[in-house]
């Protein structure tokens, strides 16, 4: 039964995200632990019912958010249940599945900006991983900022990272960043330790300018924070939350077309296994989405 505070999404897409299958490998956060279990934060749908408390949204209203993250929300679903604050109305102009798609990275980018560090005009920002769900919109928002932005990504994914606005693109496979980068003011780092033996904080630290700031989206080891401490560079931290504010000033961007999530593959959602095998693997560019008949 839906309480006075909550609303009934009827969904139309869901987006796909690392933490959709990373629950499925070990407890993420640790509370998932019962069986079976609905992955899913990010959706996009309309309001089928509103709860007597409601007064941000009513049936029939376009929605889209990440819902009650990093807690239990079950978006593979034809349904959800959501606090009204965990949503904005959707981006006018684009449809369910684009919008299904901004929610957690476009947050994620948005609030690493803006609660860590705000990026001012001019500013160098390395952001690694430029072609990933987070990396490409991060881009986009960095170079809204006034930045001077590099990103990191493979050879075939060069000129879309460009496309995307980015001042430079440096191969990591072929190339090391940390040997021809200098003076940046901020990096967002979307990968860590899981570059494949390659450690991305303690490199990332040696291009950093003095009063820079590392901005660590996987986790860093306390190895690594020691080394941040001895330096005198600063690293943040942090775990993307729902924001309905933050999420209204995306839509607009969205909306204007200044800020554009790019969908490498739609899925039905009868196909969610097949979207996390793909995801897993990595052979894709931007975000994967699933689409809800209704």
């Amino acid at each position: 039964m839906l309480e006075r505070h909550e609303v009934l999404i009827r969904v139309r897409a869901a987006g796909v995200n690392p933490p959709d299958w990373k629950v499925r490998r070990a407890p993420f956060p640790p509370h998932y632990v019962d069986l079976p279990l609905i992955p899913g934060w990010d959706v996009s749908g309309i309001v089928e019912e509103a709860g007597e408390y409601v007064a941000r949204f009513k049936p029939g209203d376009e929605v889209f958010g990440m819902v009650n993250f990093p807690y239990y929300a079950a978006a593979y679903a034809e349904y959800v249940v959501a606090r009204p604050r965990h949503l904005a109305r959707k981006p006018a102009g684009i449809d369910h599945v684009q919008a299904a798609a901004l929610p957690m990275p476009a947050l994620t980018a948005w609030q690493a900006f803006s609660d860590i560090v705000e990026i001012s005009p001019g500013q160098r920002v390395l952001v690694h991983a430029a072609a990933g769900g987070v990396g490409h919109l991060a881009v986009q928002l960095a170079k809204s900022r006034g930045a001077y932005v590099i990103g990191t990504t493979r050879a075939s994914k060069r000129d879309f990272v460009r496309g995307l606005g980015a001042d430079e693109v440096i191969d990591h496979t072929s190339t090391d960043f940390s040997e021809v980068l200098s003076e940046i003011d901020i990096v967002l780092d979307m990968v860590g330790l899981m570059g494949k033996g390659q450690n991305y904080p303690l490199r990332s630290l040696r291009v950093l300018r003095p009063g820079g700031t590392y901005i660590a989206g996987s986790g860093i080891s306390p190895e690594d924070r020691a080394a941040y401490d001895r330096a005198g560079r600063r690293y943040g931290l942090f775990s993307v939350e729902p924001d309905h504010t933050a999420l209204a000033k995306i839509a607009a961007l969205a909306a204007d077309g200044r800020l554009v999530a790019h969908v490498d593959q739609v899925f039905p959602l009868a196909d969610a296994a097949k979207a996390h095998a793909v995801m897993e693997g990595g052979d894709f560019t931007g975000k994967l989405v699933l689409s809800v008949a209704g």
